[in-house]
């Protein structure tokens, strides 16, 4: 997928919010929580960056393509310079998974609030 398909696909995820901070980084959010980043192409960070199960970071951020995000690594996040190595099916069950791992962590209340 492209960075302007990830886009299209987070911004459908439920209740997710977008945002544009840091020199252009666009921010999805949950719950006020991140879940994935997507940087300008000469952004240092990688062009896209999602958090993970802690139980898959180790494995997910030395897998070819893949590294830990910087600056997010200790929340096991991980970066991805060029998307277009996974498939889209591949793609947008990470970026699932990223939104869905951030959505259980918020506080029941928050979950109900936004319909999770």
């Amino acid at each position: 997928m492209t960075p302007k398909q990830i886009d299209a696909f987070c911004s459908k995820l439920p209740a997710a919010t977008r945002t544009v901070q840091w020199e252009g980084v666009i921010v999805f959010k949950v719950g006020g929580k991140m879940f994935c980043l997507i940087a300008p192409p000469d952004h240092s960070v990688g062009r896209v960056c999602f958090k993970c199960p802690p139980e898959h970071y180790e494995a997910l951020s030395r897998s070819e393509g893949f590294r830990p995000a910087p600056y997010l690594a200790r929340a096991k996040w991980v970066a991805l310079d060029d998307p277009r190595i996974l498939t889209p099916a591949e793609t947008r069950a990470y970026l699932k998974r990223a939104h869905a791992v951030i959505a259980a962590a918020l506080p029941k209340k928050k979950q109900a609030e936004l319909g999770l």
